[in-house]
């Protein structure tokens, strides 16, 4: 009975919201409005989900929900906004890279070491002012496996993972934008590229030693992406005073 209930509110769910429960993701465009019947039926999840296998990652209510609000912000009505959105995590096979051994000294039997590249979050917002912005979230994992033999003469097996997130943001501004020179150069951790034309393109890198926390991650991802919109004289911009 309880797998029955589970099944039928999964069943009531936004369709994209369903295909992120089951599937573990989805890839759309919609327009800005369109998006909030999303939001919206994600906000229910909890409530009424409690089986383990349809539990969403923190990450969807932490972080893929407030970038879906940040943005449909700064967002005209006839703008789209496209997500591609992959919760399958970083041990997925596809994912994954080739093993190797690394040297290793006794009691320490073997250790293998594989790196996984996880771009979970890609995201493209037809913004009202003419710009676009694109951002992209990947965690890079990397794993190693510890054989190990204590003083007893039994053998321990232990992972462990080391993940460094790396966000990307370009805006493209519309053509014959007018732009100026910040006062003050963007934190340390955040590498700017400009592209100048007549259609300028700003590209903001930033790598973070992780993991962080779902409110953490938001916390900088915002940072970098508010960094193309400084080069814009003072206005409606997206970021933390939205």
């Amino acid at each position: 009975m309880f797998w029955r209930k589970q099944k039928a509110a999964i069943e009531r769910f936004h369709p994209l919201h369903k295909a992120l429960t089951l599937e573990r993701g989805f890839t759309v465009s919609l327009r800005r409005d369109e998006w909030e019947p999303v939001i919206q039926s994600l906000a229910r999840h909890r409530t009424e989900i409690r089986r383990r296998r349809w539990l969403l990652p923190n990450r969807v209510p932490g972080v893929l929900v407030p970038m879906l609000r940040v943005l449909a912000s700064d967002m005209g009505p006839n703008g789209v906004l496209s997500v591609a959105a992959d919760l399958r995590g970083a041990e997925t096979p596809d994912k994954t890279g080739p093993r190797h051994d690394l040297p290793v000294q006794r009691p320490v039997l073997s250790l293998t070491q594989w790196y996984s590249m996880d771009p979970w979050l890609r995201m493209r917002a037809e913004l009202r002012d003419g710009s676009v912005l694109e951002l992209s979230v990947t965690d890079r994992v990397r794993f190693r496996r510890r054989r190990k033999r204590n003083p007893r003469g039994k053998i321990k097996i232990k992972t462990k993972s080391k993940t460094v997130h790396l966000v990307r943001v370009t805006r493209r501004l519309a053509k014959d934008t007018a732009v100026q020179r910040p006062g003050t150069p963007p934190p340390p951790w955040i590498k700017v590229r400009v592209r100048q034309g007549r259609r300028m393109i700003f590209r903001a890198n930033a790598k973070l030693r992780g993991p962080l926390t779902e409110a953490e991650l938001t916390d900088r991802v915002l940072h970098v992406s508010t960094e193309p919109f400084r080069w814009t004289p003072p206005g409606r911009a997206m970021g933390r005073n939205s």
